[in-house]
């Protein structure tokens, strides 16, 4: 395969919220570019990008996919991303290797709260970004109104570069405001069109939109800028030359009118990227760290091989599979790098460019270039490999937060391993699904970023390791506490023939404040009972709280005082006392008017306005409590209290309710009491729940 120089690579991913085409733009680009013959179609699973089984039954994109193909004698690598939120992180691990964002919007719906997330990350990275007004040949399709919204949120400086001139169904011409002129293509998909004079009111809004791209470009260089007042304008040599720099600044975010099912438009997307898109030598040094933390610059043109894997997929056949961008030096087959991260050596093996599942081997790729590598022993999404004389590594990329949870109930016993290890490998090849096998619930809790998510992790578990479980409510964390004060006096005498037990502890318990847990205190005098049997009676307290008494759960929130008690100068001992220390301890605590108490989470929910009512509605019948409200970034953002109780699924509700435009966060905040029918209901079901396992 050719070999392309730094400053002839374009990495850009496509991103953007779901629906809104990303995966047919990829696959026009292919076409454009000569890869493929004719394009494929979502509805029938034959596009290059989207190969993956559960992608072609789901039509729709779950895995980043690398791509690549050569315009105008530049290599385009190319990242198709998911749109969906429960897969925002495969967006995120592209931007950050990318060197400018193609962010594409749908025609109808405009900005959604996908398009936001993207924008988002983009800006955190630093990298400029062009947009693309996609499928303008759909019905109800509003160009100018979509670009309206595009300014309002993210500034005047949208500028488009191109213009539908017939938007909506037969969608196939295309103003051009670089060569003014208007661009009529052939719509049956291979890019073919013809090129005339702008005429009439679309040279008049053409010549106005050139004015104000000239003037763009001149603010951005200080020199374009005299040379623009000196002589009342810029030559269109002046114009091509500054366009570049004022994309990277940020001076123009240029806008594209595409329709990529029909391959309306992509071409001229494409010669913006091979002319004037960002190459990794407008971003040659990046930071990082050396093996003593200290802060360091790695320069593109290094000697030493420097490269960082954002993600890792494991596919049928082959394994492993390592997606990496060079940032220094040149990484060639065999070569031996230390995996900074884990301080553990590596060799890379074959070294693939990639069309989706079509794999081409090079022996090398140069800085800046991106490909993918396999049957690495021990390297996973966001480590660094690089000599091992140089010992540097990238900062990790930082992922969002689960907001879905669910329980993992197997059919049979025995297959406890097998789900261990396939868990394991599930949370390093995707950082965002997260396990843990909790001991306090009894139970493995699976997290995610959305119901898909946690659906597609769950295919995956059961076709690779040959599992077979389902899904469930997670247990929520309850608490058991007292609103009075209780006092207790037990004995405990056994007597079996040979060394008996005696011990006596009385004992007082209390409520302390909410969240300050357990004190135990003893408040001993004169010689009733030897202190060497005050750790006993704690273990023994101890051990009552983390049963629970009420319903099963953890005690919290009591201050116990071991006050007084008896021993025997024989039969007391260790065992002895820690029995009595928790059945003095149930005892009071029956007697303190106990009570369960409920974990409540902070959840943070960003709504588009006429969605509003719906999601605050849910709430209160969800028993939330609204702690207050904000605008941000054109979206409405509620803040409330509700029980963990109310949450499962939650994001699969929020997404009904708002037709998908709706995303939240969750966090744990504070423990409630309970109210008095949930709470024997909890009760209730925990006693069955006993029931039924001793009977098991």
């Amino acid at each position: 395969m050719k070999e392309y120089a730094s400053a002839d690579i374009r990495n850009f991913a496509i991103v953007g919220h779901a629906t809104c085409g990303k995966t047919m733009l990829a696959e026009a680009m292919l076409a454009c570019g000569g890869v493929i013959g004719r394009l494929g179609s979502i509805a029938n699973g034959t596009t290059v990008s989207d190969y993956h089984e559960s992608e072609q039954k789901r039509k729709t994109s779950i895995h980043a996919s690398l791509l690549h193909t050569e315009w105008l004698g530049k290599k385009l690598n190319i990242i198709d991303t998911p749109g969906y939120m429960d897969f925002i992180s495969e967006a995120l691990g592209a931007l950050r290797v990318c060197d400018f964002a193609t962010v594409v919007v749908h025609p109808v719906d405009g900005v959604g709260l996908g398009t936001q997330q993207v924008w988002k990350y983009a800006t955190q990275f630093n990298i400029p970004k062009v947009l693309v007004i996609n499928m303008l040949d759909k019905e109800h399709t509003d160009f100018d109104a979509v670009l309206g919204q595009l300014r309002e949120r993210f500034g005047a400086k949208v500028f488009p570069l191109t213009l539908p001139m017939n938007a909506g169904p037969g969608f196939n011409q295309v103003l051009d405001v670089m060569r003014s002129a208007v661009m009529t293509y052939a719509t049956d998909g291979s890019g073919r069109h013809t090129e005339a004079p702008a005429t009439g009111e679309w040279l008049e809004r053409v010549q106005a939109l050139h004015q104000a791209l000239i003037e763009a470009v001149a603010e951005a260089d200080d020199a374009l800028l005299e040379r623009f007042f000196a002589g009342g304008g810029l030559s269109e040599e002046e114009l091509r030359s500054g366009l570049h720099a004022a994309f990277q600044k940020g001076q123009i975010i240029p806008l594209f009118a595409t329709a990529s099912e029909t391959n309306i438009g992509v071409g001229r997307l494409m010669d913006f990227v091979a002319k004037y898109g960002s190459s990794p030598l407008d971003q040659p040094r990046c930071a990082a760290e050396n093996a003593n933390g200290e802060a360091v610059e790695l320069e593109l043109g290094g000697k030493e091989p420097v490269l960082f894997v954002f993600k890792t997929l494991s596919e049928a056949h082959i394994g492993e599979m390592s997606f990496f961008r060079v940032y220094s030096g040149t990484v060639r087959f065999g070569m031996d790098l230390l995996n900074a991260s884990r301080s553990t050596n590596e060799r890379v093996g074959q070294i693939f460019v990639l069309n989706g599942k079509n794999r081409q081997n090079v022996n090398q790729l140069q800085a800046g270039d991106i490909g993918a590598t396999v049957k690495l022993k021990d390297t996973h999404t966001s480590d660094t490999l690089c000599a091992s004389d140089l010992g540097v590594h990238l900062p990790r990329l930082m992922f969002p937060r689960p907001n879905i949870h669910a329980a993992l109930k197997l059919k049979s016993k025995g297959e406890e391993d097998k789900i261990a290890q396939g868990l394991s490998a599930l949370h390093e090849e995707d950082p965002t699904f997260v396990y843990e096998v909790d001991s306090e619930l009894r139970q493995t809790v699976l997290s995610g970023q959305g119901e898909l998510h946690l659906q597609v992790i769950s295919e995956r578990l059961k076709s690779r390791y040959k599992v077979d479980f389902d899904l469930i409510a997670p247990r929520i964390r309850f608490r058991e506490t007292i609103k009075g004060k209780a006092e207790s006096k037990y004995r405990h005498k056994k007597q079996t023939g040979g060394a008996g037990q005696f011990a006596e502890v009385w004992m007082r318990i209390e409520p302390r404040p909410r969240g300050t847990g357990v004190e135990f205190t003893q408040t001993l005098t004169g010689q009733n009972v030897d202190r060497v049997f005050v750790p006993s009676v704690e273990k023994g307290v101890n051990a009552a709280c983390s049963e629970g008494i009420l319903a099963g759960y953890r005690v919290t929130d009591v201050k116990v005082d071991f006050y007084d008690g008896k021993m025997h100068p024989v039969d007391s001992k260790d065992i002895a006392f820690q029995i009595a220390g928790k059945e003095a301890f149930r005892e009071a605590f029956l007697g303190a008017r106990p009570c369960l108490l409920e974990p409540i989470h902070v959840v943070e929910i960003r709504v588009p306005d006429d969605a509003m009512g719906n999601v605050i509605g849910d709430l209160s019948s969800r028993r939330g409590k609204i702690l207050g409200m904000d605008s941000a970034d054109g979206f409405q953002v509620i803040r409330a209290q509700v029980p963990a109780m109310e949450l499962y699924q939650y994001s699969t509700v929020l997404r009904s309710l708002t037709g998908g435009r709706a995303a939240h966060t969750e966090e744990f905040d504070h423990y409630e009491e309970m109210p008095k029918e949930l709470e024997q209901k909890v009760i209730a079901d925990s006693k069955k729940a006993k029931e039924e396992q001793q009977a098991s």
